[in-house]
């Protein structure tokens, strides 16, 4: 897992007002969550670019007053109308605590379903997963070589040594389709 460095300041006005003239300065209002206290805080908003705009799963270090928190990113808000960022919420990690955090999934391999004519489909492009800091995978890279026509991949179907999928078992994570094609091709052979 990677290491995000983010540097912000403490916030003690909390209202409106204090959260719409941070905003108007280019600031992003952010709650840390999980300690023995919530720590507000903001963080500049073009400092957030690479972090929010990537598929990469990071751990964030906050660096706040002189003191050095890790975290995760636990929410965002955006504004419905202009995309821009209003709020983040992040959440401290320790390292013997488990934490749940979504994990974008990657597909390797030229499945047997694809070479009869069927399409390859990502189902769910990210899994919650469980575990421990350490142990926190930066993606869950599954094998679809062996996955053949009509055929599915389920979280059911995975297991893990280090980490937990929390999501529902029955959920599809990647799937090879029937096209029109090859199912004409299965017509034609009957």
């Amino acid at each position: 897992m990677q290491v995000f460095e983010l540097k912000g300041e403490l916030r003690s006005d909390l209202g409106k007002k204090a959260t719409a003239a941070l905003r108007a300065q280019g600031k992003i209002p952010c709650v840390l969550y999980g300690g023995q206290e919530n720590v507000h805080f903001a963080v500049v908003e073009k400092d957030l670019q690479k972090l929010l705009y990537t598929p990469i799963v990071y751990i964030v270090k906050l660096h706040l007053a002189g003191k050095e928190y890790e975290a995760v990113m636990r929410e965002l808000q955006f504004h419905p109308v202009s995309d821009r960022i209003l709020h983040l919420d992040f959440y401290q990690i320790s390292d013997n605590k488990p934490v749940v955090m979504e994990v974008p999934v990657k597909l390797q391999g030229f499945a047997e379903g694809v070479q009869a004519g069927g399409k390859l489909s990502l189902v769910v492009r990210k899994l919650k997963v469980k575990a421990v800091p350490a142990n926190l995978p930066g993606e869950i890279v599954l094998d679809v070589t062996n996955l053949g026509l009509g055929k599915s991949i389920k979280v059911k179907d995975l297991s893990f040594e280090k980490f937990e999928i929390v999501n529902a078992k029955e959920v599809v994570i990647a799937q090879v389709k029937l096209t029109r094609a090859a199912r004409a091709a299965a017509q034609e052979a009957k």
